[in-house]
């Protein structure tokens, strides 16, 4: 109960907070009501299973999670998943699904790895986000005009069965969507309406005009689904077997990665917005229990709700308090209102997800990164981007997160510089010597940057091209933050091949992180623990004192 006990440390569970954390529930409940169905029917279920997920997740995530601002519920981002898992393995394949993805984030959360989530490169998120959107874009052109729904298994085949379908559009159906549309858009720029949520605006717009003139080939809540059952959800265990576990634990993985960062994402923005400090571990333990439960009384996946938690925040919620108000309130719309639903044109819910894949797009941030930023992050956008619309979302995001590790270890690597010492580098210690040059015999080699597996084949070559072997060669590892067990094993063998050749070696400067790996892979051992040393000041005065014995035991 992170998210309530912060509150209550903080004060805001007091009563002259009450007012304010109310009116803003009551707004963002009004504004997850045509949200949380639209999210719904787009993921292939019933539009009640969308307002369950927003009553449960939403009153769940705000006492347990890690955020005190957060709104839960379904969203957009879990669409295509959801709706490929419903295709494949039905309802209950779902909910199973989704149960499973509460239960990876809650041992997530307990594992301490909530910050991880932070490493995946913008890149890829704003790469999978944007084709998430297209997907939605496009999956909505149905509804939205009216035209007869295309079964493909490929993005392409589908976007080109709709396309071709386009001239035989509903009249009806599209004139409703467009005036929803406008809606959605244009109200909140209006002085007396700004104040109105636009969805609802829509949602409310929408319905009257299938009242007056109740079009017959347009497609509403009522003829789609048979209405909006009016009542609170009832308990339901899923059938569970091992076999089903063991086929839905991919989907179930893509469920709580995508949970995950959306979630993660939504308190960042948050946090932003607020002023506020969200527990990341914490927040996937809340997101976690919401997903576990949620599936019992009937609802879908439910992450951290961006647009909501920020509505949320922009008409004064400040503690749990509005996220539970919000979800009193869909329970009060779903006990009072329900029937009312019927007459709901699936066409305004199409206008209000297209609003929905917009935003999601956030195509000018696309746009600028394709502008402005380096090729390989380009690359990883478009690649990430184009894998999203045309294969697999899991796919895309493990790709794009493969090449954009890869792409930095390159870079990392690149950045390591084996170097032979010169003179003008040296001359201070020499001077200590009252020298002016190094002495032929003694080689000088610095290491500058982490040492690990991708730099190890650089080291190994650079060392290899040393043509008149020394007598003494001393690494400086001055500049080496850490070492891998690649790199440890790569020294170990470029050490024997220069003992082989007679060649001592001396090591100078290794910090005491690197010192202790040194010594845990019997690299001090191997060179003797008198050649090493922790500056390069002392090396040096070893490897001039013995430089006449390793001369003459040349000849």
């Amino acid at each position: 109960m992170f998210a309530i006990k912060e509150a209550y440390q903080a004060g805001l569970l007091q009563a002259r907070h009450w007012p304010q954390n109310i009116l803003a529930g009551v707004i963002v409940g009004i504004v997850a009501l045509p949200l949380a169905m639209a999210f719904a029917i787009a993921s292939g279920v019933k539009p009640e299973q969308g307002i369950y997920t927003a009553i449960i997740a939403g009153i769940i995530v705000s006492l347990a999670g890690g955020s005190r601002v957060q709104i839960a519920g379904p969203t957009g981002a879990f669409i295509v998943i959801l709706a490929g898992i419903v295709a494949e393995h039905g309802i209950v394949g779902l909910q199973v699904a989704t149960m499973m993805a509460g239960v990876i984030l809650l041992i997530l959360g307990a594992a301490k790895l909530g910050s991880i989530i932070r490493y995946i490169p913008n890149p890829v998120i704003i790469g999978f986000t944007s084709g998430i959107a297209v997907i939605i874009f496009v999956g909505q052109w149905q509804e939205f005009f009216g035209v007869t729904a295309v079964s493909a298994e490929h993005f392409h085949q589908q976007f080109w069965g709709l396309l071709q379908q386009l001239p035989q559009l509903d009249l009806a159906t599209t004139g409703i969507a467009i005036a929803a549309l406008l809606a959605v858009l244009v109200t909140p720029k209006m002085p007396y309406l700004r104040k109105i949520p636009g969805p609802l605006i829509a949602l409310v717009l929408a319905t009257l005009l299938q009242l007056i003139f109740n079009f017959a080939s347009v497609r509403t809540i009522g003829s789609a689904f048979g209405g909006i059952p009016q009542g609170l959800p009832e308990f339901s265990l899923p059938q569970l077997s091992f076999s089903q576990i063991v086929t839905l634990i991919g989907p179930a993985f893509a469920i709580a990665m995508l949970g995950a960062i959306e979630s993660l994402l939504s308190a960042v923005v948050a946090d932003g917005m607020a002023g506020t400090k969200h527990h990341s571990n914490q927040e996937l333990m809340g997101q976690g229990a919401a997903n576990i439960i949620a599936p019992l009384f009937g609802g879908i996946a439910a992450t951290g709700a961006i647009a909501r938690t920020a509505t949320n925040i922009r008409n004064g919620g400040n503690s749990p308090i509005a996220g539970v108000v919000h979800g009193l309130v869909l329970v009060i719309i779903l006990l009072a209102l329900a029937p009312l639903a019927d007459a709901i044109p699936l066409a305004a819910l199409s206008a209000i997800l297209f609003v929905v894949a917009w935003n999601m797009s956030d195509a000018p941030h696309f746009l600028k990164m394709l502008r402005r930023a380096p090729r390989a992050d380009i690359a990883i956008l478009l690649i990430t981007f184009s894998l999203t619309v045309f294969a697999d979302l899991v796919v895309a995001v493990n790709i794009g997160v493969i090449i954009a590790m890869l792409h930095f270890v390159r870079r990392m690597a690149s950045s390591v510089e084996v170097k032979a010492e010169t003179q003008p580098e040296l001359a201070p210690a020499l001077a200590q010597h009252q020298l002016t040059e190094l002495p032929p015999g003694i080689s000088v080699y610095t290491l500058e940057g982490p040492f690990f597996f991708a730099a190890a084949e650089t080291f190994e070559r650079t060392l290899g091209a040393i043509h008149a072997r020394p007598h003494i060669l001393i690494l400086r590892f001055k500049w080496v933050p850490f070492m891998d067990i690649t790199a440890l094993q790569t020294l170990e063998e470029v050490i024997q091949r220069f003992q082989r050749q007679h060649t001592q070696v001396l090591i100078s400067g290794a910090n005491e992180r690197v010192l202790k790996k040194l010594e845990r892979a019997g690299i001090v051992t191997l060179v003797g623990a008198t050649s090493v040393f922790s500056n390069f000041e002392p090396a040096l005065a070893k490897a001039l004192a013995e430089l006449p014995t390793s001369a003459e035991s040349r000849h």
